[in-house]
C-alpha cells in the first residue's frame, strides 16, 4: 500500500505566473520534519505505487495525480474539483 502524504508547498520555475511548471512538491513527516522532492521524482513514486499525494484547500481535500500533455510531457495537477486556480499551483512556495 502507498504512503499518503498531503503537499504543503512547491516551487514552480516562475512562481508568478500561474500556469508555470512546478519543479517541487513539499511537506511535513508526522514528526514534523520536513520534505521536499523534485516533480519526476514524485511522479516516479506515484506511477512505482510507492507515494500518493494530497492538497487540501477551503476544506476540500483533493488527489495529486499524473498527467501528461499533448507533446507526452508528464506532470503534476490535482483531480479537477472546481477550484481555480488548480488546488497545488496556489499552494505557498516551499522553503
Amino acid at each position: 500500500m502507498p504512503a499518503k502524504h498531503e503537499v504543503l508547498c512547491i516551487n514552480k520555475s516562475d512562481r508568478f505566473d500561474p500556469h508555470e511548471r512546478i519543479t517541487h512538491i513539499g511537506g511535513s513527516n508526522p514528526d514534523r520534519r520536513r520534505w521536499k522532492i523534485t516533480q519526476e521524482a514524485a511522479i516516479q513514486g506515484i506511477e512505482d505505487g510507492k507515494w500518493t499525494f494530497f492538497v487540501t484547500r477551503a476544506g476540500k481535500t483533493a488527489a495529486v495525480i499524473v498527467a501528461t500533455t499533448a507533446s507526452g510531457n508528464k506532470y503534476l495537477r490535482t483531480v479537477a474539483d472546481g477550484v481555480q486556480p488548480d488546488n497545488l499551483l496556489s499552494l505557498p512556495e516551499c522553503p
